[in-house]
């Protein structure tokens, strides 16, 4: 059976690598779009590597983001985020991904889907992910989203054209609270291991903080460290489990494993000087917070973004962990900076209470992006079966 191509654009955004469509060229019936990305980012792969398609092997590399007109008036252009599992036959859509939203605004420019004209650029993003706003701010060059500049971001070589990202009210991304549970800290049962405290906190996207300690960690662990220490990442991704149903994401444990992508789990520390993955030194006095996460089960190299902005949020939530292990100012409206394994993450978090509950006003944070390659992505007609006649009208097919 012959290959059925696609339009489509590949593009990096912060830290992370997408095939990004249009929604017109995709079914409209959205149960059909799981064959098709899977097919087009070579997953489900048991040896990891993706090689049959555009993914990388890792969950930063196996993404897809679709890109259609606003179902909102305040919005310019709705996004919706896929994040396609390496080695299970899975498309999750529970949450957003923060560097890849950096890609939508200059794609949608570029496209041609928002008018934009004169020195600068700004599209209001609605995630239909989490239900939430973006706004993004960028340059234009000649009508188009500039490219160079002198934004370096930590994991990404060179520099680039900077991307404002703000986030409008991102309490309750994904459960409808800010502090799902009511407390900044809570004591989780956590099977096979036991009691543990933690801080889950749903802004951007949900995610579950403990000490690094509490889980027998230092704090400054590099990802290939934490992959290999299979004890280590059986405790995380328990203590993963057991948030998502406190939280009220998973029903119960079988329903928040069969969730992968949110809650993000991550464990944080107070300040420390540490290497980065390209061998540079970060000083402790340099950063306000040590943080590492988990994305997909796997150890983010960098920091997933909006997971950053949760923990930016956390860290302004009085009484909470990563409170409690975040440098303290009196300046609370000074970014967080934020040490990880690929640098230093700089992220700006407004909190107040109001009413006598936390409100997380707006988070915002730069980004760079770039469109890789444009043209069409093939997909074995095969592969996505009832899904081929649906597609043939929109596309022609080749070899």
């Amino acid at each position: 059976m012959k290959q059925l191509k696609l339009p489509a654009v590949f593009m990096r955004g912060g830290t992370s690598k997408a095939i990004v469509f249009q929604q017109k060229d995709l079914p409209a019936e959205r149960a059909l779009w799981d064959d098709i990305f899977l097919a087009a980012i070579g997953s489900p792969d048991p040896s990891g590597r993706q090689l049959d398609g555009m993914g990388g092997g890792v969950s930063s590399l196996s993404k897809v983001c679709v890109v259609g007109p606003s179902s909102r008036p305040d919005a310019d252009i709705d996004y919706t985020f896929a994040q396609v599992l390496v080695k299970d036959r899975k498309v999750d859509y529970s949450g957003n991904c923060g560097n890849m939203s950096s890609a939508m605004g200059p794609f949608a420019v570029d496209e041609g889907m928002v008018a934009a004209g004169g020195a600068d650029a700004v599209v209001r993003i609605h995630n239909t992910n989490t239900k939430k706003i973006i706004r993004s701010r960028f340059a234009l060059d000649q009508g188009l989203a500039a490219v160079d500049g002198e934004l370096a971001i930590p994991g990404v070589s060179g520099t680039g054209a900077p991307v404002r990202l703000e986030f409008l009210n991102p309490g309750g991304a994904t459960t409808g609270k800010l502090l799902p549970t009511g407390n900044v800290t809570d004591v989780l049962d956590v099977p096979g291991l036991g009691r543990i405290t933690v801080s889950m906190v749903d802004a951007a996207n949900a995610c579950v903080f403990v000490r690094a300690q509490d889980v027998g960690l230092t704090g400054v662990e590099m990802p290939d460290a934490l992959d290999g220490n299979r004890e280590v990442m059986a405790k995380l991704g328990a203590i993963r489990l057991a948030a998502s149903v406190a939280m009220g994401i998973g029903k119960n444990l079988e329903e928040a494993a069969r969730k992968t992508t949110v809650p993000f789990v991550g464990f944080v520390s107070a300040p420390q000087s540490a290497k980065t993955l390209a061998g540079e030194a970060i000083a402790a006095e340099d950063i306000d917070l040590t943080g590492r996460m988990l994305s997909n089960g796997q150890a983010h190299r960098a920091l997933p973004l909006t997971a950053s902005l949760c923990m930016a949020v956390a860290a302004r939530l009085e009484g909470s962990l990563v409170h409690a292990a975040a440098r303290r100012t009196e300046d609370t409206d000074a970014p967080i900076r934020i040490g990880m394994p690929s640098g230093v993450l700089v992220v700006a978090a407004s909190v107040k209470r109001q009413d006598g509950q936390w409100v997380a006003e707006q988070g915002a944070f730069y980004r760079t992006a770039r469109r890789l390659f444009e043209g069409a992505v093939y997909v074995r007609a095969s592969q996505v079966g009832a899904q081929a006649d649906a597609l043939r009208p929109r596309t022609e097919s080749a070899h």
